[in-house]
């Protein structure tokens, strides 16, 4: 019997149709003279999903690459395929040889394969090993974008390629098709968040079924979900919400493997590799890098603490980083007494664009001569100024320059300051240290502070520099930076000279006491 509709016709239909009668559906497919047909199960739901964005995966063996290959050479026109290094392309270029039956059209040089079935105008292959490779395709048009490992790219290259998913055609669908296991490094956890109502278990809010549709709009820089994909107006802009949705694989959904050995092959790997491949575990196996300055759990153990609070203790410091551009966010954190931390004030490169606005943005957030600590390498270097000349008590961070203190074992050393704040931080968090802080539940915060790795060059501590992190989370560590400059323990001048005076009134100062003066380059001011 063959079908009465239309391949796009079923697309529509599908969510319409019952699970029960899905495979047959599919064993209908099977019997048209495609060139491929998806699995009956999660591939073919993935397959005729409507969502703009489709994670797909989960496990190893659940036909990611297939249903790739699938969708471009039987859904699109034009098409784009990307892994993080190049080689790993070529089990998917081999897959479409294999369909296709030549490499007709395929130029290896370029890597663009131009009409491998009829319809299908193009297929490109990229790479995008490092921050910025992602740049190398910024205005070229796709109809479907699929990223294969998804979690092995960094956020930021993955979303500056969707911005180029779109098409002349009314009659072709738009599509980007992330397909991924779990991620086994902190930096790939960005996936989890990505697709939080599906993956992450401290979603807050109604958890989404595979395959559902959940909507996602992005509202002054901020990713929010929505509650529809209709249309909303927001400071004079039209904003259109994407579709998104995940459906998990295992091997056990792929017949032409379950009965191969794989199931074994995976039930034999080492924990975590055989929870997160065998059954798509998200959880397993997020140990934290031996050399990571800050663990994980230390900095979740301080976000479960924290509570909003109408009636604040007095602040005591605040942190600035100061944007220096693009994408960056000029970031005020705050602590108050009792070591409490504020949620931060986020506030975009372009609403900061000189040193007077923000030196008021910080006076503006300051309560009770709290001590400011801004970063003044660079663009930072004009607003300490502007609060130096207003009086403010203002200490600059300069990250480069020497410390010569040491660890609370007092054995180790440390590169530069920067090294040093950070560490200073991480003392600060250690449960041991039973300092009570409190982080405000921030992700983005929580990422950075997780960071960073150091290393040991003799007797002395090295943190990766701004550079080497930037590499690795596709943007500044901004939030993070803040913070530990709120954290540093700067006494207030107003404290410490009421201090100084009723020393002096006590008669308990020394001579050397006497004739000392820490904060004599503030009162000068």
């Amino acid at each position: 019997m063959q079908l009465s509709f239309s391949p796009n016709e079923i697309r529509e239909l599908w969510p319409l149709i019952r699970p029960a009668d899905r495979e047959v559906i599919a064993n209908m497919v099977a019997a048209d003279k495609a060139i491929w047909r998806p699995l009956p199960g999660p591939q073919a739901d993935a397959y005729w999903s409507e969502a703009d964005v489709i994670g797909y995966g989960g496990a190893a063996g659940g036909g990611k690459t297939d249903l790739a290959v699938g969708k471009a050479l039987t859904r699109h026109r034009k098409i784009s395929i990307f892994r993080r290094e190049g080689t790993e392309l070529t089990a998917i270029e081999d897959r479409i040889r294999e369909i296709v039956g030549s490499d007709r059209g395929y130029n290896g040089q370029k890597r663009i394969w131009r009409t491998p079935v009829p319809g299908v105008e193009q297929i490109e292959f990229g790479s995008v090993p490092n921050l910025g490779d992602e740049k190398k395709y910024q205005g070229r048009p796709k109809d479907l974008l699929i990223i294969d490992e998804a979690a092995n790219c960094l956020e930021q290259q993955v979303r500056f390629l969707m911005g180029w998913v779109r098409t002349t055609r009314q009659d072709q669908r738009c599509q980007t098709l992330l397909t991924f296991n779990p991620p086994t490094t902190v930096e790939g956890r960005w996936i989890v968040k990505f697709f939080a109502p599906w993956l992450d278990k401290e979603y807050v809010g109604t958890r989404a079924l595979p395959g559902e549709l959940r909507w996602f709009a992005m509202i002054d820089g901020k990713e929010v979900e929505v509650p529809t994909g209709e249309a909303f107006a927001h400071n004079g802009e039209l904003i259109t919400p994407q579709s998104r949705t995940f459906i998990a694989a295992r091997v056990a959904d792929n017949p032409y493997l379950y009965g191969t050995g794989y199931m074994s092959q995976l039930q034999a790997l080492p924990e975590p590799l055989r929870s997160q491949m065998l059954y798509g575990d998200f959880e397993a196996g997020m140990t934290d890098d031996p050399w990571q300055v800050i663990p994980s759990k230390w900095v979740d153990i301080a976000m479960r603490r924290w509570k909003a609070r109408d009636v604040k203790t007095p602040m005591e410091s605040t942190g600035t980083d100061v944007a220096r551009g693009g994408a960056d966010n000029t970031i005020i954190a705050r602590r108050h007494e009792s070591w409490w931390f504020d949620e931060p004030l986020v506030y975009p490169g372009a609403a900061t664009p000189d040193g007077p606005t923000v030196a008021a943005l910080v006076i503006a957030a300051s309560r009770d001569r709290a001590v400011a600590h801004i970063d003044v390498v660079g663009v930072g270097a004009s607003p300490y100024d502007f609060l130096n000349e207003a009086g403010w008590q203002v200490e600059p961070v300069n990250g480069a320059m020497a410390y010569d203190g040491k660890d609370k074992s007092q054995m180790l050393s440390f590169a530069n300051y920067k090294s040093w704040i950070w560490w200073h931080m991480r003392e600060l968090l250690d449960p041991d240290a039973n300092n009570g802080i409190a982080l405000p539940p921030d992700k983005r915060l929580r990422e950075e502070l997780c960071l960073p790795k150091w290393k040991l060059v003799g007797r002395t501590i090295h943190v990766q520099t701004r550079e080497e992190m930037i590499k690795e989370l596709g943007r500044s560590a901004d939030y993070a930076s803040a913070y530990i400059m709120a954290a540093l323990e700067t006494p207030k001048l107003a404290a410490m000279t009421a201090l100084q005076k009723a020393a002096a009134r006590a008669g308990t100062l020394n001579g050397a006491e006497r004739g000392h003066d820490p904060y004599a380059h503030i009162r000068k001011r």
